[in-house]
């Protein structure tokens, strides 16, 4: 299921430093949250587990499929917590899944989509469109139900 929050913003094209526009990019599409707890870790979102999964892994290595094992590892964390921040990359449309081959076994693995975020970012407003389509729809429709009430 595609989700994503949509908020009116800036572009943020003047801001010069990656780890401030992945923050505060990421926390405007909900994929990090707006008001961190104690449960980001450390000190504050660049140091919490969603924030590294992107930016230290699927960023940096944008072409390599990273299985969840090799992940949960390298980010201290367990298996649910990284499939948890996997899964609402997923629902942004951003990942793909591969299989990677770790020990001549094959296991999923997942990357940023096309290995380019611009590529994958044109799925999600596909989905931005298409979800704002069907709202139109429901107003039109809903408009309309109401005016057969009034009658």
């Amino acid at each position: 299921m595609f989700e994503m929050n949509v908020v009116s913003n800036t572009p943020l094209d003047s801001i010069k430093a990656v780890e401030e526009v992945a923050e505060m990019f990421l926390t405007q599409i909900g994929y990090l949250p707006r008001n961190p707890d104690g449960r980001a870790g450390g000190n504050g979102l660049r140091d919490s587990v969603p924030y590294r999964l992107f930016m230290d892994h699927f960023m940096r290595n944008m072409g390599k499929a990273w299985s969840v094992d090799e992940l949960a590892v390298l980010l201290g964390t367990t298996r649910p917590t990284v499939y948890r921040h996997i899964n609402k990359l997923k629902s942004l449309d951003i990942l793909e899944s591969l299989d990677v081959e770790i020990d001549g076994q094959y296991k999923k693995g997942y990357r940023i989509r096309y290995g380019d975020l611009s590529k994958a970012w044109n799925f999600t407003e596909a989905n931005v469109n298409m979800a704002m389509e069907n709202y139109k729809r429901t107003v039109q429709h809903l408009q309309e139900l109401a005016r057969s009430r009034e009658d």
